[in-house]
């Protein structure tokens, strides 16, 4: 019987080869313990469904650009979306970064939600000149800054031009509107040729139905609260109307009567059959009544240029606003930014990811996709070409941006006057009181807030 015997290695060859083992296996648990540690997801929202795909593509080449970070990001509805930032400050679970608003931010900041940005900027040497005027310094106070910008948006009106040409109206028509708050001007002029009753009369005509209208020429979105952006801050503004002598101001104006002839003006056009009833349409919403061909004309943001291009099936086309008694036309300016939780466990993760969507790099893809106007001078005529090849004109905000521009209001209690303001004119466009008397009782109880 032949056995075979393995030879066996000397000792001192077997232990160097186990301490060979050893180290590579050392070294290959604090390659994966050094990945572990800079590895980290930052956890990104905004409300907007139309720009989620631009920010998901800027998520991932933010990803290739910064190895071991992640973005997840999440989108919901406007009314949702506040709800889960607010609930989720106080639970621990807000994303690291959100889209902030300019009417939500100061009470954010004033409760110490929002990290303050400035060493961040400082350190990196952002340069806050490459955006837009203005838009940096809104999302400061006292030297703080809770924000960098990442769009800029201003007001237009969308009309159904098939319905114009049908009734006579004109682009060149619509396009060289004014207003004012005795007779409603060339503006209500038109939206008499525009509004036609079940029998094809429109508000011109001596028989024309107000009781039995088909297609309302004009349509109020709502109250619109205290910065009545796209319902009423338009007309008022080149009526004379201020909101606040400057940002954080703890004094309003809302009692002006100025602003309440505006107010009662509007709130007559249902009266006359040019528009319907508050009452009857804010369940519904002047949006979809457009998009229904209910409404011939609706006043709205850039913002909403991507919505009714995919839905109103019909020619349409975005026009300035009107001039006012002023002789100018004026739009609200109002710029988003992307703020940081200031329970953020990843807050420098958070930052660059902040400081790339504030970036040409980010923004170049917003602007290619033509939703919004990027913050970056310069990218809004990028998104107007984009918007173009669409077989969009969405030139009408650009010229609005370049004539008499204002801030939205900003101050703290900002919930609480939007309250006390959305109410009152609610009570207004109701019917229950006049403007003037419904606005002087709002603006004691709200300048009362700020002593």
């Amino acid at each position: 019987m032949t056995t075979h015997l393995t030879p066996l290695l000397p000792l001192a060859t077997s232990r160097r080869r186990a301490v060979v083992h050893a180290g590579s296996a050392l070294a290959l648990l604090a390659g994966a313990l050094a990945t572990a540690a800079q590895a980290a997801e930052v956890k990104y929202m905004l409300w907007d469904s139309n720009q989620l795909p631009a920010y998901q593509q800027c998520a991932a080449d933010f990803a290739k650009k910064n190895p071991g970070t992640t973005i997840k990001i999440t989108q919901a509805g406007w009314n949702d979306y506040w709800t889960a930032i607010s609930t989720g400050f106080v639970s621990g679970t807000a994303p690291d970064v959100f889209t902030n608003h300019l009417a939500k931010y100061p009470e954010f900041a004033k409760n110490q939600q929002l990290v303050d940005l400035t060493p961040y900027i400082q350190k990196d040497k952002v340069d806050t000149q490459a955006y837009a005027a203005g838009l940096v310094d809104v999302w400061g106070r006292d030297g703080r800054q809770y924000g960098l910008p990442k769009d800029w948006d201003t007001i237009g009106f969308i009309v159904n031009l098939a319905h114009a040409k049908k009734q006579g109206v004109t682009l060149a028509d619509l396009q060289a509107m004014t207003w004012n708050p005795k007779d409603g001007g060339s503006f209500e002029q038109l939206v008499r040729k525009l509004t036609v009753d079940a029998k094809g009369r429109n508000a011109a005509d001596p028989a024309f139905d107000r009781k039995s209208v088909a297609v309302y020429g004009y349509q109020n979105p709502g109250p619109g609260g205290m910065m009545g952006q796209t319902e009423w801050s338009h007309f008022a503004v080149t009526n004379g109307f201020r909101f606040q002598d400057k940002p954080w101001a703890g004094k309003f104006f809302y009692d002006d009567p100025k602003l309440a002839e505006t107010l009662d003006w509007l709130a007559g056009l249902p009266a006359k059959g040019l528009s319907a009833g508050y009452e009857s349409t804010r369940s519904l919403g002047s949006d979809a009544m457009f998009v229904g061909g209910k409404a011939a004309m609706v006043p709205q943001g850039s913002w909403m240029i991507t919505y009714f291009a995919g839905n109103a099936k019909f020619e349409h086309a975005w026009v300035p606003l009107p001039k006012g008694p002023n002789g100018r036309r004026a739009t609200m300016f109002n710029g988003l930014a992307d703020s940081i939780w200031a329970g953020s466990k990843v807050k420098d993760e958070a930052w660059k990811w902040v400081k790339y969507l504030a970036s040409a790099d980010c923004q170049q893809v917003v602007a290619g996709h033509g939703v919004v106007f990027p913050a970056i001078n310069g990218m809004a005529e990028r998104a107007v070409e984009a918007q173009k090849k669409k077989g969009v004109d969405a030139s009408a905000f650009l010229a609005m941006s370049k004539e008499q521009t204002f801030l939205a209001p900003i101050a703290d209690n900002g919930s609480q006057v939007d309250e006390l303001v959305k109410g009152a004119i609610e009570s207004v466009l109701l019917g229950r009181q006049p403007a003037s008397v419904a606005l002087k009782d709002a603006n004691a109880k709200v300048n009362a807030l700020f002593r």
